[in-house]
Parts: structure tokens; C-alpha cells; sequence
């Protein structure tokens, strides 16, 4: 149950009056009570007139039957007035006992109780209707609690007070919560609970013609105390509170002891209560409101009466809980007097604080107002005189410097006159200010018209591209190509090229390298994975944080229109619901749309057609074939053995032993060690994997040299396959202790005094590990069935191997099948297939007398089944394998194949020759067979990969089996493998 503690009405009354905390100050004692109306702390003006009250201090309109029973007790007796005055009972044992919370109730001040509960609600109802307004009032023990009616004695002090009940309000949701505005007369003592029994007598009823309850408690007439219990009989308690099942409390009134007002004690402890009322009252104008409205209501009597002036004190202090129980409870009234003096002075106390914190705060705000206006002062005074000029002014001024030393297009100049007048009557606090400032920022700071010069000496650039790049002759000739174009013209146009090719040959160095070569400033940025293409043309400056997109950022961050600009991994654009980044770099990478770029924030054309585009890719199949036909593709491929130990040798093995700090060291790699490492360990493409091993093998060698140099009275080796992150170097510790420094904290040792380290292939495997491969090939030689073939990925070439058995015996009664396995695509499944049938047809017109494909059950099979593959190039390899097992008869050593193959035979051609024929170099192949449309990819291979290649060019599959199988006995072939039929067996006999 919540309350809200109020002052007393302002007009008649029988003397009691004031207040504690109806102003909302801080003696309010439970905020979250709805207030009560204004009628709560007022009574209705007293009336003449004859309507009808409903019990709760409110008019109500009446009914027909009421109006009824109105009409005919008015004439038979006088009308009788809401306010008319009603006896206090002396004596009322047994009370409905409402709880209350956080503080007590004073006599003599009001308060509203808010009620929840429906059966009290409905029993505060019935004894407003019954003329019965009494109730007692008790502070709970639990702050927490939430009751409404007192069910044990326990639950709250024994000590409340006397109160009536003045008006009643309906409050809540749908009037479920009641605002009960009571009146305390006295203080009683509670001493059980019962449940609430009739006595004998009747209570007046509802419409009977008597007088109704006054809505406030102040019209009430104290019975006499001289009255007797025949004088003043106790009132009935009504069933209707028995029917409702709420406990009563037997209820006592609580007497003052008999005191001396004269006395010296109680008279300087008032006079000491008034000086600290008159104190709070000084500090405090709500408590001075409380103070003067007492005074007017009591006139003299609060002081005459010290019982009085304790409850008050007690009431407007917001102190302890149990404090202000304990000035309810005091009946000594020089008790009383002192504990509420105690109240008093604390929250004097309190008054005084708060007046600090309030003062401190107000000096604060008002200092900060005093400094903001003289700034402001200041400010003006200073732009009057042209000593200083504003934040804005400054602004604008380093805005025009910029645009000063720009050659701005006549669009861009005009928007940006516009914007920066925009700025110029903009307030520096608007939103939009901030916005337009960043604006022509990024406007001022892009390079307009300025370029960088650029380097077109052949020479130059030949060098350049010699000493970062090992081979790569065909790159190396195009750009040179495109530098003599330059100088030529006196300029280089924009041009957009592709470098393609498996991870680690060099795409994204070879494009610093022609940055260098040109003499061009170099940015890159990635875009695999990207999916939004604000990334590449911007945001629209209305968001909270825009930017440019990377083209522009790329701009500001060179300073050059002439740059040149990496895209790498433009093979991994992404694709989402914020759009399509690879359709927003068509205009990107267009020549004819590029002069006139449109970035979204910048909102303005911007000349990218001398800028050189250079993208990456590891494959040509995942980029878009429109955004691939505005690029000039470049084929970087694998490289060889050879190429690979020049590139170890001259590039990689000296940055490796400078990463480890060996430069001063005699520590060597031995060409028969790179070697080692790129037949055993490192086969792919490109030359990243190979560097990470050389990496690896100085760092060990670093190991050793460290290890070797500790001393060997107190350093401990690390055992690595032992020991934790978390364990301690024993060998520091006791070196630590003896005076020593441990080896890694001071200087390096006499270098001198280390035996030089050779890594050779014989210990490559103390500083790598083991061997990855460890043979060249799957099959040393190919037995029946077996052809070796090549293929193309996105890491390279490599040998792809073709596997066909028999799945039973061949019979005359097998009927021939043929399924395949190794994960193949759709294209591939076609040309095993069509392999099946031409070598069916070529069989039977090399050797008809081989029926092999009428009876064999076949399966064939392209190992490494978890690698998916697919493409026609393995058609001739195919058929050769079927071949090869019907005639029983493997293919001529060391020949590798690669063509795709027609119904009819024909070989067409395919991709990939160069990658292909370093995967057969690699294999350890002798013959190469391909198309010979590919004649012309095989001429323009570099010398050194064709060496020790012999390549023959075929136009159909027979020229293919006249080669593999030259060495085959077509007499033993002509015999079938056909197993006749097994005889039947004899019938026993």
C-alpha cells in the first residue's frame, strides 16, 4: 500500500492542522503513491442546498430509487448536510487495521492510503456506506511489503493511531485502486487480531434518511472525556466485515502522561524546536510554506501545546523510520519532545547540506554563463578590430588556398563555389555544417590536373624489371611495348590489363614493378570477397559517415591523376544485397567511360583515363565476360626447375638469411639444396611455398648458432618437443645469478668463432623435415591400362593420371559395361563416354579379330577422387588407357598426353600448354603428344622449358596410337582375351 502525507484543510476544523510534506519536497515519503486531487487537502464548501452524497466526500447523481427515497424522507425531515458534524468515539476496541510503510502517522495531519486490494476496497466502501469511517493506521515492520490489510499482529508496530476516513477516490485501470484520504484523531495500541464478530445492535443502512459521513475528519465533534460508557456506548462492528474474512485488531487509545507545561525542560526544548524550525524554514521554502500554514491554522495553541508541536516536528522531517516510530510511541511528552528535537536538528543538518550542493552547483553554472559571455565579448571585440577572425573564416581561407593550386574542371569549380558559400552562412553547430566541411575537404584534396612525370627510357625500365623479376618474358616485353608506345606519343593513355595466373608466380610484385619502371605512383587495394559497391563508388554524403569510394581515396592518398592502380584478386568479387561490385567497375575500367568517373559522394566527374589499371587473377572463369572484354589479359604461368633455383638463388635465400640475421654469418644453401626443396617439397606454380621453406631453414640455422654459442655450464637447450610456453630457460636464470648475460641479450660473440653452416640436399631434412614428395610420379612405369595426362588449374599444371581395369573375366556370355569414377564434371563424363566409343570403333578396325569391348565388364578411374575435375583435354588420354586394356599392351615409357577427342577421332585443341608442359618437365616425361593446333603455343615456349621435351602434334587419335603403341605384337593383339564359355559337367551317372 502506497501514501502520500498531506496538510490540513484550510478552512474550520477543530484546531488541528499543518502539514508534512504535501508540497512534494523532500519529505515526501513514497514517491510512487498517485497524489491525491486537489479535493484531497480541501473540503467541499459547505452547501445549503440538497444533494446527496455518496459517503465519500463526491456528489453523485442519484437513481430513481434514491431520488425516490430522497423526495420522501425530505418531507418528513429537514435535509440533512454533507458536512454536518459527527461524534468521534471514544472507544472503538475493533478496527479494520491498514498498513503503512517507510514512515508513521502522525494525529492531526492528513494523509492517502492507496488501496489495492479488493476486499478492503469493498469494506472501506461498506463503512463509509454504514457511517463507520474509522480505521487504524500502523507502520509496517518489511518496507518491502505490499499488503493492504493487517493479518498479524506482528507485521507492524503496536503502536498507530485513530483515524477517519474522509474521502475516497476511485483510481487505477478500470477503478481498480482506491485513494483513501484519511484523518488521524489520536494514538492507539494494537494488541492481537481477531475476526470480526456482530455485536448486538443495528447499523444504519444505505438510503435511510440519515446523516452521511463529512468529508473531512475536522467537522468531527471529540465526544466528551467526561462522558460515560452508558453516555457513549462503543459502536457495532458490522457482519459485512466477517462476510468479507479481514481480521480486526482489539485496539487500546494511547494516553500522554501528565506533564507541567511549565516545566524549564519542556519549555527550552520547544524554544529549541521553534529556533530550528525557524532555521529550516530559512533554508528550505517548502518547509517554511508547512511552518506558516500550521501557524495559521493552530494560531498560538503549538506553542502552548508541546504534544502538538512534537507530532509536527516529527511530521514535516524526513528521518529514520524508526526514529519517527519512536515519537509516535513516546506517551512522556519530554520524551517526545527530545526525540523529535533529534529529528529536527537532523534534518536541519540536511537543509544545510543541500543549501551547499545547491550553492556549489549554481556558482558553477553561473561562472561557465559569466565565462560564455565574455568569450562571446571577446569574440566580437576582436572581429571588430580584424585582430582575429573566426573558426569558420579560417576554414573557408585553407579551402581557397587549396583550390588556388588546382586546375579544377569548370563543373567541379562551380560546385565547389557553391559549397563553400553554403559553409560561409552556415553556423558551426548546424549538422549540415560538419557535412559540407568534409565535403570540400575531399574536394579540395583530390589531385586535379596534377601529374606525376613520368619515366619512358627503356633501359630504365628493363633494368628495373631484371632485377624484381626472374623470366616472365612475355609480361616484361608488353610493358616495355607499352612504355615505347608512350614515349612515342609523349604520353601514356589509361589502360587497363589482367595479370593471370596461379598464387605465388608474381602478379601483384610484377605491378609495383611497372609503377617503379614508369616512375608512377603505386596504390593497391583488394576486392575479393567484396560485395558492396559503395566500397568502389562511395556512399551518398546524406549518411552519417560517408566516404569516397577507393578510387578517390586512392587519388587523395597519391596525389597524382596519373597513378597506377592495383586491383587484386578481381577473380573473388562478391555479390550481395547492397549490389553488384563487379557491374559498378565497368565504368571503372571502361576507356571510354573512365574520363568521367562518378563517385556518389563526390558527386562530381572525375578524370581516371590517366590512370593505369592493372588487376589480378588467379582464373579467367569467374570474371564476368563484359568486365573481362574491357581488360588486356596477361598470362603469367608456372614457373620451371630452372627458373625456380635462378629465383631461390638471387632473390629469395639472400632476403631469407637477412630476415634471420645471418648477413654477417657464413651460412650458406647449396644449389643441390634448392634443388631438394623444389623436387621434394615445394611442386606448385609459383615460388611462395619455396620461400616459406628457405625461410625455414635459416631460422634453424639461426637455432643452431645460438645454441651453439651458450655456455655450456649453464645453458639448458630447449627441448621443443617437450617443453611449454609457461617453462623457464634455466640456463638464463643461473646465468642471471652468476653476473653473466644470457645469450640473446647482449651483443652477438666473436662471428669468427662459428663453424661455417652449409645447408646441402644431405641435411635439408634437419631444417624442413621430411619429405613432402617422394617420387616424381604416381607410376614409375605404366602398366596395361594405365596413360599418363596433363591438366590445367588455377595453381598450375600437373599430371593427371587415367586408370582402366577389368571388373570380371571376360567370357562369351559377359556382356559388355562401362562406368566411371575420380569425381569427373559433366564435360568430363562426355569425353569418357566418347573415348569409350572411339576406342570401341578404332579397335575394331585396327584388329577386328579383338572382341575385348563385346564381352569386358570396364571401370575406369581418375585418381585423387577428392579433387574435382573437369574439362575435354583428358579425351585422348582416356581412350589410349581403354586401349591399352584391351590390347594388353602399355603404352611406349615416359609419354604424356593432352587433347580433346571427337567421335570421329579428331583432336582439338587446348589451353594451357605452358603450365601443362612444366607439370610433364616436372613428371620426369620424355614425349609430350598435343594437338597440332597448338603448334604455335609450343613454339613460343622459352627455350629451357622445351629442353629435354620431345612434343609430337597429332590431328586425329590414330596418329596418336600409331606413337604410344608402336611397340605392340598386333599378331598376339589379333588373339582374343575371350575365355570360352566353360563345358557343362558331366550328369552323374
Amino acid at each position: 500500500m502506497s501514501c502520500v502525507q498531506g496538510n490540513p484543510p484550510s478552512g474550520g476544523g477543530t484546531g488541528h492542522g499543518g502539514g508534512d510534506d504535501a508540497g512534494g519536497g523532500s519529505n515526501n515519503n513514497d514517491s510512487s503513491a498517485p497524489p491525491p486531487s486537489d479535493s484531497d487537502n480541501k473540503p467541499p464548501p459547505a452547501s445549503s442546498g440538497g444533494s446527496s452524497g455518496d459517503g465519500k466526500g463526491r456528489r453523485k447523481p442519484r437513481d430513481d430509487k434514491s431520488a425516490t427515497e430522497s423526495s420522501s424522507s425530505s418531507s418528513h425531515s429537514p435535509v440533512t448536510h454533507a458536512l454536518e458534524r459527527i461524534t468521534i468515539p471514544p472507544i472503538y476496541p475493533q478496527l479494520l487495521a491498514i498498513p503503512l510503510t517507510k514512515r508513521p502517522l502522525f494525529p492531526g495531519f492528513y494523509k492517502s492510503l492507496y488501496i489495492k486490494d479488493p476486499r478492503v476496497i469493498q469494506a472501506i466502501q461498506a463503512l463509509m456506506d454504514r457511517r463507520q469511517p474509522w480505521i487504524g493506521v500502523f507502520l509496517s515492520k518489511d518496507n518491502e511489503s505490499d499488503i493492504d490489510v493487517v493479518t498479524d499482529i506482528n507485521q507492524v508496530h503496536d503502536v498507530g493511531v485513530f483515524a477517519q476516513i474522509t474521502n475516497v477516490y476511485h483510481a487505477g485501470p478500470e477503478n481498480s485502486a482506491l485513494t483513501v484520504v484519511v484523518f488521524p484523531h489520536r494514538r492507539i495500541r494494537a494488541s492481537s487480531t481477531v475476526t470480526a464478530v456482530s455485536t448486538s445492535g443495528s447499523a444504519p443502512k444505505k438510503g435511510d434518511g440519515t446523516t452521511p459521513p463529512p468529508s473531512v475528519a475536522d467537522n468531527a465533534i471529540p465526544a466528551q472525556s467526561t462522558s460515560t460508557a452508558e453516555e457513549s456506548p462503543v459502536l457495532p462492528i458490522n457482519q459485512h466485515l466477517t462476510d468479507l474474512g479481514l481480521p480486526l485488531v482489539n485496539a487500546e487509545n494511547l494516553v500522554d502522561e501528565p506533564f507541567n507545561p511549565e516545566s524549564p525542560v519542556i519549555k527550552a526544548t520547544t524554544s529549541e524546536m521553534l529556533n530550528a524550525m525557524r532555521d529550516i524554514s530559512s533554508i528550505n521554502s517548502i518547509t517554511r510554506d508547512q511552518v506558516l500554514t500550521y501557524s495559521a491554522h493552530t494560531g498560538g495553541e503549538a506553542i502552548a501545546n508541546p504534544a502538538k508541536l512534537s507530532d509536527f516536528a516529527a511530521a514535516i522531517s524526513a528521518g529514520d523510520t524508526a526514529e519517527l516510530q519512536a515519537v509516535l510511541e513516546s506517551t512522556k511528552v519530554e520524551d517526545r519532545l527530545h526525540k523529535a528535537l533529534v529529528v529536527l536538528k537532523k534534518e536541519l543538518a540536511n537543509a544545510k547540506l543541500q543549501k551547499e550542493i545547491s550553492q556549489e552547483v549554481e556558482k558553477k553554472i553561473t561562472r561557465k554563463q559569466q565565462e560564455y559571455y565574455l568569450m562571446e565579448q571577446l569574440k566580437g571585440i576582436k572581429k571588430e578590430l580584424g585582430l582575429e577572425s573566426d573558426g569558420k573564416d579560417k576554414l573557408v581561407e585553407k579551402f581557397k588556398e587549396r583550390a588556388v593550386n588546382l586546375n579544377m574542371p569548370k563543373a567541379v569549380k562551380k560546385v565547389f563555389d557553391e559549397e563553400l558559400n553554403k559553409l560561409q552562412h552556415l553556423e558551426a553547430a548546424a549538422s549540415e555544417f560538419s557535412v559540407t566541411r568534409n565535403y570540400l575537404d575531399w574536394i579540395t584534396l583530390i589531385p586535379w590536373g596534377k601529374r606525376s612525370e613520368e619515366n619512358f627510357d627503356i633501359g630504365h625500365a628493363m633494368k628495373v624489371l631484371d632485377e624484381d623479376h626472374y623470366g616472365l618474358k612475355d609480361v616484361k616485353d608488353r610493358i616495355l611495348e607499352f612504355i615505347a608506345v608512350g614515349k612515342l606519343r609523349g604520353t601514356v593513355e589509361g589502360k587497363i590489363i589482367c595479370l593471370v595466373g596461379p598464387p605465388g608466380v608474381g602478379k601483384t610484385s610484377v605491378g609495383k614493378s611497372i609503377a617503379h619502371a614508369l616512375g608512377r605512383e603505386f596504390f593497391r587495394f583488394s576486392v575479393g570477397g567484396l560485395t558492396d559497391v559503395a566500397e568502389i563508388k562511395g556512399h551518398r554524403r546524406t549518411y552519417v559517415g560517408a566516404m569516397p569510394g577507393k578510387v578517390i581515396q586512392a587519388l587523395k592518398k597519391v596525389q597524382t591523376e596519373n597513378p597506377l592502380i592495383m586491383i587484386d584478386e578481381i577473380d573473388k568479387l562478391g555479390r550481395g544485397h547492397q549490389g553488384d561490385p563487379a557491374s559498378a567497375l565497368l565504368e571503372l575500367l571502361d576507356p571510354e567511360q573512365n574520363n568521367s568517373f562518378l563517385d556518389h559522394y563526390m558527386d562530381v566527374p572525375v578524370d581516371l583515363s590517366k590512370t593505369l589499371f592493372v588487376c589480378t587473377a588467379n582464373t579467367l572463369e569467374t570474371i564476368p565476360i563484359p568486365l573481362l572484354d574491357r581488360m588486356e589479359v596477361i598470362t603469367l604461368s608456372g614457373y620451371v626447375a630452372e627458373e625456380k633455383v635462378a629465383i631461390a638463388s638471387t632473390y629469395l635465400a639472400p632476403a631469407a638469411r637477412s630476415a634471420a640475421g645471418l648477413e654477417s654469418y657464413n651460412v650458406g644453401l647449396s644449389k643441390d639444396a634448392i634443388e631438394a626443396l623444389i623436387k621434394q617439397y615445394c611442386r606448385e606454380a609459383g615460388v611462395r611455398n619455396l620461400k616459406k621453406h628457405i625461410d625455414k631453414a635459416f631460422r634453424k640455422a639461426a637455432l643452431k648458432i645460438v645454441r651453439d654459442s651458450a655456455p655450456h655450464s649453464g645453458a639448458v637447450e630447449t627441448d621443443t618437443s617437450k617443453s611449454g610456453s609457461g617453462r623457464t630457460n634455466v640456463g638464463a636464470a643461473a646465468a642471471r645469478r652468476d653476473g653473466q648475460q644470457p645469450v640473446g641479450e647482449s651483443v652477438a660473440a666473436d662471428k669468427t668463432a662459428f663453424t661455417p653452416i652449409e645447408i646441402t640436399a644431405a641435411n635439408l631434412k634437419q631444417y624442413v623435415g621430411s619429405p613432402v614428395f617422394t617420387s616424381d610420379r604416381m607410376y614409375r612405369t605404366t602398366p596395361p591400362g594405365v596413360v599418363m595426362g596433363l591438366a590445367w588449374t588455377s595453381m598450375g599444371g600437373s599430371s593427371l593420371y587415367v586408370e582402366a581395369v577389368l571388373e570380371s573375366v571376360l567370357s562369351e556370355s559377359s556382356k559388355p559395361h562401362f562406368h566411371h569414377t575420380g569425381q569427373m564434371g559433366d564435360v568430363m563424363k562426355e569425353s569418357a563416354l566418347i573415348a569409350y566409343t572411339h576406342a570401341r570403333g578404332l579397335l575394331a578396325r585396327r584388329v577386328p579379330e579383338n572382341r575385348f569391348f563385346e564381352h569386358a565388364r570396364i571401370h575406369m578411374h581418375v585418381p585423387e577422387g577428392a579433387t574435382p575435375k573437369d574439362g575435354p583435354s583428358a579425351g585422348v588420354t582416356m581412350a589410349s588407357a581403354l586401349l591399352s586394356l584391351a590390347l594388353d599392351a602399355p603404352v611406349i615409357p615416359n609419354v604424356a598426353m593432352t587433347g580433346e577427342l571427337t567421335l570421329t577421332g579428331k583432336v582439338l585443341k587446348i589451353g594451357g600448354v605452358k603450365e601443362k608442359t612444366i607439370a610433364a618437365k616436372r613428371s620426369g616425361v620424355d614425349l609430350i603428344v598435343f594437338p597440332s593446333a597448338n603448334q604455335a603455343d609450343w613454339d613460343e615456349l622459352a627455350d629451357y622449358i622445351k629442353d629435354g621435351l620431345d612434343a609430337r602434334f597429332v590431328e586425329y587419335y590414330d596418329d596418336i596410337f600409331d606413337v604410344v603403341f608402336k611397340d605392340v605384337d598386333l599378331d598376339r593383339a589379333r588373339t582374343c582375351r575371350v575365355l570360352p564359355s566353360p563345358p557343362p559337367s558331366p550328369a552323374a551317372e
